[in-house]
């Protein structure tokens, strides 16, 4: 046996890497273990070591493989092949490895801030910054992990440099091509920096109504309250305007509007308004008045405003105050509603042929 492998280097370079590899896999295992066991109390660290396990069980046998490559004699036939190889696959794994561990630091810090509390508004703009960073940082190592893996081959370097000088009109192609990608990115770091909005926002954009659902490296997803999905380029909240409902608070006014004749009593309609907010849920106990607002020759028009703690429950809020009035003015001062509908069905009774 020591004959063959005296006289068969292959044979054991190969039985090296494999146990090189087995070597590697114990350590993995063993190293993984302990370590997500001993930060248990450190919830971030632990989110990193769980999301990083499956990248680092290939990376740690790559790189020793590597090792066993380089230390292999160079007269073997096909090892400038093989080093080659395993060279760029142990950088697509360190790449991997990298992306795993950002993503993993932004899921423990994303698990340590919950939003299904009440007050969720330091949450979500830490969840917004987290995902938004992570995901950045997470193009920029896929980037520099791809050119490293390129700049292994000596004609990908020839062609870099020559790229390189004569840049002239292809740089400015290249930049223009370019950047769109770069002014999303750079838009992405705006938004996780100055934060104009953050995840579950409520945003009306081009006149739709929607939360926030998701914020990508590249576009929002504003979800509608039909179910319908908007999806928006990160540039476009950079130049354009739009309204945030939750930028500082969640909660927020509601205006129901009616219009009702002349001679309806307002202090009536101001205690029942004031009888059905304190009986809803919704109410925050904030706001809630009756005025006249603005009338015509026909009718006066009079808005109720009240509050409430977040759009959803004021929207709701609203819809149950406009309910109760029309039912109060119906059963209390049915002649103060609008009677345009009555006066039509009198000239119809007039102009009917005997």
């Amino acid at each position: 046996m020591s004959e063959v492998l005296w006289r068969d280097h292959w044979v054991a370079t190969a039985l090296m890497a494999l146990a090189a590899v087995l070597a590697a896999l114990v350590v993995h295992h063993v190293l993984s273990r302990v370590l997500q066991r001993a930060t248990r109390a450190a919830p971030i660290l632990n989110a990193l070591l769980v999301n990083c396990e499956a990248a680092a069980g290939a990376a740690l046998p790559l790189l020793a493989l590597q090792l066993v490559w380089q230390f292999a004699p160079d007269s073997l036939r096909l090892i400038q092949n093989v080093r080659h190889l395993n060279g760029l696959l142990l950088i697509a794994a360190l790449t991997w490895l990298a992306m795993a561990a950002i993503e993993g630091l932004a899921k423990g810090v994303i698990a340590q801030h919950p939003v299904d509390v009440e007050d969720n508004m330091q949450a979500r703009r830490v969840h917004t910054q987290a995902r938004v960073l992570s995901r950045s940082a997470m193009v920029v190592v896929l980037i520099a992990g791809v050119s490293m893996g390129l700049m292994t081959f000596p004609g990908a370097r020839q062609v870099g440099a020559s790229l390189l000088a004569s840049a002239g009109v292809l740089g400015i192609i290249g930049g223009l091509a370019a950047r769109p990608v770069f002014s999303n990115l750079i838009a992405g770091l705006q938004l996780a920096l100055a934060q104009p909005i953050r995840l579950d926002d409520v945003l009306i954009v081009q006149g739709e109504w929607g939360r926030v659902e998701e914020i990508t490296g590249t576009y929002v997803v504003l979800r509608i309250w039909d179910e319908r999905r908007l999806v928006i380029p990160l540039q476009w909240f950079i130049e354009n305007p739009f309204q945030n409902w939750t930028r500082t608070s969640s909660q927020i006014h509601q205006a129901v509007y009616l219009y009702v004749d002349f001679a309806t009593p307002l202090e009536p309609l101001r205690a029942e308004l004031q009888r059905v907010v304190e009986a809803a849920p919704q109410w925050d106990g904030r706001t809630c008045t009756l005025v006249i607002v603005d009338a015509n020759e026909r009718a006066m028009k009079i808005r109720a405003l009240v509050s409430a703690r977040a759009s959803g429950p004021a929207f709701e809020l609203g819809c149950l105050v406009r309910e109760a009035l029309f039912d109060f003015m119906r059963r209390e001062y049915p002649h103060c509603l609008p009677t345009v509908r009555e006066i039509h069905r009198v000239k119809e009774e007039e102009t009917a042929p005997a």
